[in-house]
């Protein structure tokens, strides 16, 4: 936000930044601070006036703006907030950002196939947005670590009737980019206890011998119930499958998770709210590589160490699922409490589920027309750092309430805050906390912060954000005329 006494978030955030000139420096500061202030408007609505407008747009233009160059300014803060904690959980995830509906912007690619009632083949237009975000073991969103975004290119097959994965090495397949992140993020957080959390989506042989290579600790959920321990490459007799081999572990310990109410969606079904008693399992086992892997073919491939943990809810509601996990990880597990630390961190997997929420229907980045996907790449870039930025001030206040508010906002503009939210009242005489002032902004929002209320959501703190804006801006006119006066 602007502040008179202080330097605005974006000036601080990039004040390292080198896009080869200054005044293209200085426009990607006003641009964040823009976009923090209405992030849900489209870009001539977020800038204060046509000429901001037509600076920003020119900005996106500008085919010497990098945005490898913009990312690396965050990523360089987010390691300086990073080596403050001890562990450091980097979760990636890819999200699609869908542009179908826009005809005429150009360089995109084809990111899902779909066959229609008359024609069999549709394809959906958009970028793969391939993020890695750092969150600390409380769940506090540090920043971005890595991030591709780029234009799918459809593969034609080079065998008939085979698939890319029968044939193409690990780097040549664009799964390539799990590794990638992991790469860049050791490098990035370079003497930084960091643990990479991922979904199913990266339980692959390649990736885990790539922690292997690295030294790098993962934490990823299982999706292939493969065969364990074997002793050659080869088919055996009476081989053991990954969930067979961990559920006959005894039982280690169990507890209780509130599992929140859920609706009806395409891809699942109705879920209530309740309370689920689940056990833990964990145990040892050799990873094996695959038997069709290509590689085979020039190196012997090796066996790699992991831990799995089983969670598993054995005694579910009627007709209702129950409750499943397994994990997959290389840091060793010796009892029941390493166990539950290393399920609490792949829990905290969702905040970068989130992350695409406020990215995709808070800041309706799908609904932007640059024209061409290199433009919005970069307006991607940008629109991810501020998205980071609002989503670690609304769980600021969960993670570390006490923190004083100047973290985040300047005097004065908590103090219009609290005079607008209590009014009739005097300011007091100590700066309040976080947890105090986000409060404050929520019911700018619409929050009434009854007892039962819980804690206020993602959109009305954006809500409450925006008309504190406003305020600040109307406090620095009438300061201004006062001053004129």
């Amino acid at each position: 936000m602007k502040t008179r006494d202080k330097m605005s978030w974006a000036s601080e955030e990039f004040a390292d930044v080198d896009l080869g000139d200054k005044r293209l420096n200085t426009r990607l500061m006003r641009i964040c601070d823009s976009f923090s202030e209405s992030p849900e408007s489209p870009i001539n609505q977020a800038c204060a006036d046509w000429a901001e407008s037509k600076a920003a747009y020119r900005f996106f233009q500008n085919d010497k703006v990098e945005e490898d160059e913009i990312l690396a300014a965050h990523c360089q803060k987010t390691v300086q907030r990073a080596r403050k904690h001890r562990t450091i959980l980097a979760i990636q995830d890819t999200s699609y950002i869908v542009y179908t509906r826009h005809g005429k912007t150009e360089g995109l690619g084809k990111i899902a196939l779909h066959k229609g009632r008359h024609v069999d083949k549709i394809y959906t237009n958009g970028l793969v947005m391939h993020t890695c975000l750092a969150v600390t073991t409380r769940g506090l969103p540090l920043g971005l670590l890595d991030q591709k975004i780029y234009s799918r290119t459809i593969r034609q097959g080079e065998k008939t009737g085979s698939h890319p994965h029968d044939y193409l090495p690990v780097e040549e397949k664009e799964s390539y980019r799990w590794l990638e992140a992991m790469t860049n993020t050791n490098d990035t957080l370079e003497n930084i206890e960091v643990v990479t959390v991922c979904d199913r989506e990266s339980d692959f042989y390649d990736f885990f011998r790539h922690a292997d290579q690295l030294n790098a600790r993962v934490l990823v959920r299982a999706n292939v119930n493969r065969s364990l321990n074997k002793k050659s490459r080869y088919t055996e007799k009476n081989v053991v499958k990954l969930w067979d081999y961990i559920s006959s572990k005894p039982e280690a310990g169990s507890f209780k998770i509130e599992i929140p109410k859920h609706g009806k969606t395409k891809r699942s079904k109705k879920r209530e709210g309740r309370t689920a008693t689940v056990s833990v399992r964990f145990g040892s086992f050799r990873l094996n590589p695959p038997i069709n892997h290509i590689k085979h073919r020039t190196e012997k491939l090796p066996d790699i160490d992991m831990n799995a943990i089983y969670v598993f809810e054995p005694d579910p509601p009627q007709d209702t699922d129950p409750v499943e996990w397994m994990l997959l990880t290389n840091i060793p597990i010796r009892s029941f409490d390493e166990a539950l630390e290393k399920i609490n961190w792949y829990c905290l997997r969702w905040r970068i589920e989130m992350f695409f929420k406020v990215l995709k229907s808070g800041f309706k980045v799908e609904e932007c027309r640059l024209a061409h996907a290199d433009r919005l790449t970069r307006y991607l870039t940008i629109m991810s750092i501020v998205a980071w930025r609002l989503f670690m001030v609304t769980l600021i206040a969960r993670t570390d309430p006490t923190k004083l508010c100047t973290e985040f906002l300047a005097e004065f503009e908590w103090k219009v805050l609290f005079l607008k939210v209590n009014k009739n009242k005097e300011l007091p005489e100590e700066t309040p906390s976080i947890g105090e002032v986000v409060i404050w902004i929520a019911r700018l929002g619409g929050f009434l912060a009854r007892k039962g209320d819980g804690f206020p959501g993602t959109i009305t703190l954006w809500r409450g954000w925006k008309r504190l804006a406003d305020l600040t801006d109307g406090w620095d006119l009438a300061t201004q005329a006062n001053t004129c006066g």
